[in-house]
């Protein structure tokens, strides 16, 4: 008889998310697409530009993160998650955002500007460039590209560490 009750149960269960199952399966299956996707192109414009493969790797993993966080969130409305419980953990996140989007110093900010680096930055490693900052400029030859800092090493042979958040909003000029 309790046999019976479970199997009834179960199946009502079964009844009532069949539609919420269906779309979870296609949001997982839009995940995989997605995620080869982002890798490939990732890695199409990484060969293209000649970056350093180590470079490739952790911004496939940056962008990687953000699509999992999306993707995951996606799951949660369907399967209406509540978020109550939850606002503690969002609010601190969003701190931390908010921190990275406005602070020249933050640790995400580096983090973003690599990214932006990797994609839209004009000069690669061995490049000779100047990066034009008043009384702090620096000049030399691109060692690394990392995740946090650019690695130069100046004409006197010394190797500086320059913050990707700064190189990207200063000017620089590209030597020949």
């Amino acid at each position: 008889m309790e046999y019976e009750k479970i199997l009834e149960s179960i199946e009502l269960w079964f009844s009532t998310h069949v539609l919420s199952m269906l779309i979870s399966l296609g949001i997982v299956i839009l995940y995989l697409i997605s995620r080869k996707v982002i890798k490939s192109l990732v890695k199409k414009h990484g060969t293209k530009h000649d970056f350093d493969k180590s470079r490739m790797l952790y911004i496939s993993k940056i962008t990687g993160l953000g699509n999992s966080i999306v993707f995951g969130a996606l799951l949660g409305f369907t399967w209406e998650i509540s978020l109550s419980g939850l606002s503690f953990y969002f609010a601190s996140i969003f701190t931390v955002v908010g921190v990275a989007l406005f602070a020249h110093w933050s640790i995400l900010s580096n983090l973003t500007a690599s990214v932006i680096l990797f994609f839209f930055f004009p000069y690669r490693i061995g490049s000779h460039i100047k990066i034009q900052d008043g009384d702090n400029s620096i000049e030399g030859l691109i060692l690394d590209i990392k995740m946090f800092y650019i690695e130069i090493e100046l004409e006197d042979g010394r190797i500086a560490s320059y913050p990707n958040n700064l190189a990207i909003q200063k000017a620089s000029i590209q030597k020949k």
